[in-house]
């Protein structure tokens, strides 16, 4: 077997769960596997304060609780509030400002796993999310419990676990509707087997955490009847710089450790200025209050993220094993191409009206990243 690219909330951050959980004296609801604040802590973090905890082995061991989620404390306390109740919770906001982060978080936390999740799209199916079935096993025997593939709906309610959507307003009305019932009356029907097998009611811990895009509505959107059945919960972009800094290094540097790339890393410098560039356009002005042209696709904090690992990947295999602003800047266009067309001509906007100003007073390494706009235009 090789090396996983990428490991769950809950296998990357075992020693905080199972920390959270011996020291959890709080009462939680049937079914979770920790108590609300001690899901919020996980989120949210310790705030540097360490936690004690005992290892398999009997070894005695200190933890401090990561912040994994930057966001208002009341958000996802009401989240979390919506997840002990009879409705589902639903993440709603722009591309990129950690909505699947956070509901996967949640679930691990909740639940010890995330793994239950469907991904919407245009081709899913009622089966795919319900269950199926072993088809030689009918064949053989017709339906029968053995024969039925349970899908992550069926698992979830079965054993009392969170289960993720992710982009539900992409699939099609007909497996959206399917939730109804699991939301409403809490059971799920399988009408092909007899008596109580047929009838699949939901334990305790049960809950469906959904996330969907604001930029995809509609395309498949939810009936009034299902959106009565969830919470909605907006989750906005990053509104602090310095904040948004502190994220992209967090997850550049963990992106680079779990691609066992041993290299440069990101400067607080190199840093600022990528961080800046996404910040400013997204919001359409600077934070000396100068007008920036604003592009028609999401500058997201994610998207920060892939251009400074990729500026981070670039330097290792190209560079002199530092990352400079040029690298930066090559990796920028691709994040302003998108669907709506080319949006150089926003990037270029922002060099001449926020960059060449900052280079001329030498403001840092600005002067260098100025030198490099010829990269935005040369994709060749």
């Amino acid at each position: 077997m090789g090396e996983a690219i990428r490991l769950p909330a809950e296998r990357r951050y075992p020693g905080e769960l199972e920390a959270l959980k011996q020291s959890d004296t709080d009462p939680r609801p049937p079914g979770w596997a920790m108590s609300p604040r001690a899901v919020q802590t996980f989120i949210l973090g310790s705030r540097e304060r360490a936690l004690p905890w005992t290892d398999a082995d009997g070894n005695g061991r200190e933890v401090v609780i990561s912040k994994k989620f930057y966001g208002h404390d009341v958000l996802v306390q009401r989240a979390i509030v919506t997840l002990a109740s009879d409705r589902g919770l639903l993440l709603i906001g722009e591309p990129g400002t950690a909505k699947s982060w956070l509901s996967e978080h949640l679930s691990a936390a909740v639940s010890g796993s995330s793994l239950l999740a469907v991904q919407g799209s245009a081709g899913l199916t009622e089966d795919q999310i319900k269950y199926g079935w072993n088809y030689a096993m009918l064949l053989a025997d017709g339906p029968t419990p053995r024969a039925l593939v349970p899908g992550p709906l069926y698992l979830g309610m079965k054993r009392g676990k969170l289960v993720r959507f992710e982009e539900i307003t992409r699939a099609p009305h007909e497996v959206q509707d399917t939730l109804l019932s699991c939301l409403s009356d809490k059971l799920l029907l399988v009408p092909e087997l007899p008596g109580e097998d047929g009838v699949l009611f939901a334990q305790r811990g049960f809950n469906i955490i959904a996330t969907a895009n604001t930029r995809d509505r509609g395309v498949n959107e939810m009936s009034a009847a299902l959106k009565r059945r969830f919470n909605f919960e907006t989750v906005p972009p990053v509104a602090d710089l310095q904040q948004e800094v502190e994220i992209v290094r967090q997850q550049v540097d963990g992106l680079l450790e779990d691609s066992g790339t041993t290299g440069p890393m990101l400067g607080d410098d190199v840093l600022e200025l990528l961080v800046t560039t996404f910040h400013e356009i997204r919001g359409g002005r600077t934070v000396d209050g100068v007008t920036v042209e604003k592009s028609s696709t999401m500058m997201s904090t994610a998207e920060a993220v892939s251009v400074g690992f990729h500026s981070a990947l670039h330097a290792r295999f190209f560079g002199a094993q530092k990352v400079l602003p040029e690298h930066v800047v090559m990796h920028l266009a691709g994040t302003a191409v998108k669907d709506q067309g080319d949006q150089t001509g926003v990037l270029l906007n922002y060099w001449d009206v926020a960059v060449k100003p900052r280079a001329r007073r030498d403001q840092g390494l600005w002067r260098a990243y100025w030198g490099a706009r010829e990269h935005l235009t040369h994709k060749g």
